[in-house]
């Protein structure tokens, strides 16, 4: 068997394709996320706080010299981690829900009763008949 031949049927399993499509699925979340918070969360929380723009704040370490045109301020970005920890927060919410939801959907499916096998139904055949004889 060639290589290309094993890489396609490694590639058409079913697995395969729910993952591939799992993480573009998972990237395009991320993206709405970072919108919402960035966009939709934080403004109105910053604004409430005394119009801080979190994604702005942070504590210099080195200031940024103004004679030299190179960059050499130095800072901790605390503001933009506070918005990824928000972000991290409703990923880590809705995949919650939606393991609880597929949880629930396995609990209420009623398990179905396994047919007898050919063995079970004869010797099921041969139990009856005996305690029907006197």
């Amino acid at each position: 068997m060639s290589l290309l031949t094993e890489f396609r049927e490694f590639a058409a399993r079913g697995n395969v394709i729910d993952l591939a499509v799992g993480v573009i699925i998972g990237a395009s979340f991320g993206k709405i996320v970072t919108s919402l918070v960035d966009q939709v969360i934080m403004p109105p929380i910053g604004l409430l706080l005394g119009k801080v723009d979190f994604s702005k704040l942070e504590w210099v370490l080195v200031p940024e010299n103004p004679a030299t045109e190179t960059v050499e301020k130095v800072a901790i970005q605390y503001g933009a981690f506070i918005n990824t920890l928000i972000q991290f927060l409703i990923v880590a919410f809705v995949v919650f829900l939606l393991v609880k939801g597929i949880n629930k959907m396995r609990r209420e499916q009623p398990a179905e009763a396994a047919a007898p096998t050919p063995t079970e139904a004869l010797l099921a055949e041969i139990r009856d008949e005996l305690k029907a004889r006197p």
